[in-house]
């Protein structure tokens, strides 16, 4: 599956925010994340960071706050937001629509296909993804050194 560079910094943007919000201890209030930070974080330019937030904010999956202390926060927690509604958000996809055609021997298995990966998609939330990065990049290493 290709999606566009402005899908991969789409996710990785609500991923950022999304760690961001685990990150704090449970009860506390989130508070906005610079786009600077994102931008610097995710490898992502900031210019281009900025015209992706606001099209996140306008589809409901962040919100943003003005002033010295504002920036950007998740808009819903980040185990109500999906990469499936995330990617059709950013892309206007219609993933799992495919209609077989009669004299297309392949058209069934990638209808199967496309339904398969919106499937995943849309099961995988951005709290899922969160833990799973911050467990695979905190896992205890052993210091063998004497």
């Amino acid at each position: 599956m290709n999606i566009s560079v402005k899908s991969e910094y789409a996710l990785k943007a609500v991923f950022d925010l999304a760690s961001q919000y685990l990150a704090l201890p449970r009860g506390a209030a989130t508070s906005p994340v610079k786009i600077a930070d994102i931008a610097r974080r995710q490898k992502i330019p900031q210019k281009f960071l900025e015209l992706i937030l606001a099209g996140l904010k306008q589809n409901g999956f962040v919100d943003s706050r003005r002033g010295a202390e504002g920036g950007y926060l998740l808009a819903r927690a980040p185990d109500a937001i999906t990469v499936g509604e995330v990617l059709r958000a950013v892309e206007n996809l219609r993933t799992g629509q495919r209609s077989p055609a009669d004299d297309d021997p392949f058209g069934e298995i990638w209808s199967r296909v496309d339904n398969a990966v919106s499937d995943v998609l849309d099961r995988t939330t951005f709290g899922d993804l969160a833990r799973g990065w911050r467990e695979k990049h905190t896992a205890y290493v052993p210091n063998w050194e004497i």
